[in-house]
């Protein structure tokens, strides 16, 4: 019998032990992730105060950005052209706004989510798992920088186009009043020249804060997709390591129970697996289907400005900002779509394993039980948005073709 001070250290003892796990995943696989969602206050390991103000402040320079560039409807005259260059750019700011409400809105249910993937982490069996995970979590890792990377080479290609002319007067002053230029049409209501370097700076704040939100937000749901997909793995390779058990032949009936408990536990994990991918999916569903709609003028739209630069012999500069925009809605459809492809190919790849085990060396008893594991994988799995969409590859060629069919109606009402 144990005393009371030993069960003491020995509670203290797993305590520590799952303390030091807890901080794993957070601390080896989302680093970058926690600092992105830390600048916008919407990390969800450290809600407080001070955060609460943080989003509220950024998020009200954010919407107020939006509402400045759609303000000029009320003062100008609204044409066809008119209203197509004002909404390439507000619908393009419109998709920051829903992805930080997204985000924050459902902050406790993506806590409560990376917390039983953390609990799923901690309950891996061998080197094998953890070296399984260590992969998809590094490949995790990489997109979030490359993201990263692109995000911040959107952002200083802004802050160049709007500096250009600023830039190029100081190479080569010449003795002419000038006026400043807004990178879009906006309206604030107030004497844009005395106030151009603050309208300014409000407009690279908000364009930095959409940004490191897309990024962060984006990123972070990614590693926790990459991580699902390498439960599915561990799955897979359970179900491989239990049917491999042949070391004990003369003791068929311990060989039968070890199998049982390698498939169960394979089976386990793959059945929390979607379970965390279908719940996630379910809590943001909504959002995730305005953001495609958005999404989808905004490319349809910007298409259209890139296309009225170059047929009407506009300045070619003003190319740049449509294209940042084209080429980030097109960059994040697609990986969006690759991810839940991804998860998708893990499933099936999954029960091809199955498929493909010898369960002719196996007893009846489990025999019956891979069948039944067959007869699961003939239900499809897919991350599916309302019922209209299913991410995919498929579905990404299917909204960049929306876009263009969008963006010829446009043209044909010229």
């Amino acid at each position: 019998m144990c005393s009371s001070n030993e069960h003491l250290l020995l509670y203290y003892h797993v305590r520590s032990r799952r303390r030091k796990k807890m901080t794993c995943l957070e601390t080896q696989y989302f680093n970058l992730n926690r600092i992105l969602l830390l600048a916008i206050g919407v990390w969800p390991y450290k809600q407080s105060n001070f955060t609460r103000f943080q989003f509220i402040f950024l998020f009200i320079i954010l919407t107020t950005s939006l509402i400045f560039q759609c303000s000029p409807f009320i003062s100008h005259k609204c044409t066809l052209d008119f209203v197509i260059k004002v909404l390439s750019s507000a619908s393009f700011f419109a998709l920051f706004v829903i992805k930080y409400i997204m985000f924050y809105v459902n902050i406790k249910a993506v806590k409560d989510l990376l917390e039983q993937l953390q609990y799923i982490y901690n309950e891996l069996k061998d080197k094998n798992e953890f070296a399984i995970i260590f992969a998809y979590g590094c490949s995790a890792k990489r997109c979030t920088a490359v993201l990263t990377i692109c995000g911040i080479c959107s952002l200083c290609a802004l802050i160049v186009f709007e500096l250009w002319s600023e830039i190029f007067h100081v190479i080569l002053p010449m003795n002419i009043s000038r006026s400043h230029g807004l990178p879009f049409i906006m309206e604030y209501f107030v004497d844009q020249e005395i106030y151009f370097y603050w309208i300014l700076l409000h407009i690279n704040v908000s364009f930095c804060v959409g940004i490191t939100a897309m990024v962060g937000i984006g990123t972070t749901l990614i590693a926790y997709f990459q991580h699902i997909c390498g439960m599915f793995r561990i799955s897979s390779y359970r179900i491989k390591r239990a049917m491999q058990i042949n070391t004990l032949k003369n003791y068929k009936l311990k060989n039968e129970v070890l199998i049982l408990e390698g498939l169960i536990s394979a089976v386990d994990i793959h059945r929390q697996s979607i379970k965390l991918s279908k719940l996630l999916v379910f809590k943001i569903e909504k959002m995730l289907f305005s953001l495609i709609l958005v999404g989808v003028i905004s490319l349809s739209l910007n298409l259209f400005r890139i296309f009225q630069i170059i047929s009407y012999g506009d300045d070619i500069k003003e190319i740049l900002l449509p294209f940042i925009f084209v080429t980030i809605c097109i960059l994040y459809m697609f990986v969006a779509n690759y991810i839940a492809q991804d998860l998708t190919d893990h499933n099936n790849d999954l029960f091809a394993i199955v498929y493909d085990v010898q369960w002719y060396e196996v007893s009846l008893h489990i025999q019956k039980l891979i069948l039944f594991l067959l007869q699961q994988g003939t239900k499809k799995f897919a991350v599916s948005i309302g019922g209209l969409f299913v991410g995919s590859l498929e579905c990404f060629a299917t909204l960049v073709k929306t876009s263009v069919s969008y963006f010829t109606v446009i043209y044909s009402t010229q």
